[in-house]
């Protein structure tokens, strides 16, 4: 759950800064958040987890 909260924030603020600094479209940043909100409700759903829990225990092993 602390690590899903954490990428949560993460993605949120990056996408706040691409929305800020970059030419993104707000309809390309709802697109983007329905497509991770519709790609959570597939079977693809425990590998998404799965590979996003292997990245952050690499990166917590190297800190």
């Amino acid at each position: 759950m602390v690590i899903s909260v954490s990428v949560v924030l993460l993605l949120g603020a990056l996408v706040v800064l691409a929305l800020r600094y970059t030419r993104l479209a707000l309809w390309h940043a709802a697109v983007c958040v329905l497509f991770g909100f519709y790609l959570s409700k597939t079977a693809a759903d425990p590998e998404v987890r799965g590979l996003i829990s292997a990245i952050a225990r690499t990166i917590s092993g190297h800190i």
